[in-house]
């Protein structure tokens, strides 16, 4: 996938489908989820859960409908910079080839006890920055 060197595939599943026989609109933000725990898993070797992250923002843009005939959709997650605090990433959504949608969120890095925004880890920026080959 152009762009993105992290994807994660997806099975659709009979409970993805809506009355219109088409993919939910809110399954696309289970699929961007999916995407960014495994990139977590994957990339940072931290269990996403596990971290101390919030979403502050998520968006999704609809390009076409996605149908239990695709099978699957492969997401292609990336991070295009950091904050201090923040990770923001970018998603596209792939079914049956053709791209169906693209999203985006910004996590916060977050002290669980006390709820407010705390810096990321020098190990997950250094590891994300030399990934996505981000400037430092």
């Amino acid at each position: 996938m152009d762009g993105y060197r992290f994807t994660e595939t997806i099975p659709l599943r009979l409970r993805d489908i809506d009355q219109m026989d088409h993919v939910n609109n809110a399954v696309y933000a289970t699929f961007l989820e999916q995407a960014r725990t495994a990139y977590f898993r994957d990339v940072v070797d931290k269990p996403l859960n596990s971290v101390g992250m919030v979403i502050a923002d998520l968006n999704v843009e609809f390009e076409r409908a996605i149908t239990l005939d695709a099978g699957e959709v492969v997401v292609g997650a990336r991070v295009p910079e950091l904050g201090t605090s923040s990770i923001p990433m970018e998603y596209a959504i792939h079914a049956a080839g053709d791209r169906a949608a693209t999203g985006s969120t910004t996590m916060v890095h977050v002290d669980r006890e006390a709820g407010t925004a705390k810096s990321l880890p020098d190990e997950w920026r250094k590891t994300i920055t030399s990934f996505e080959s981000l400037e430092s």
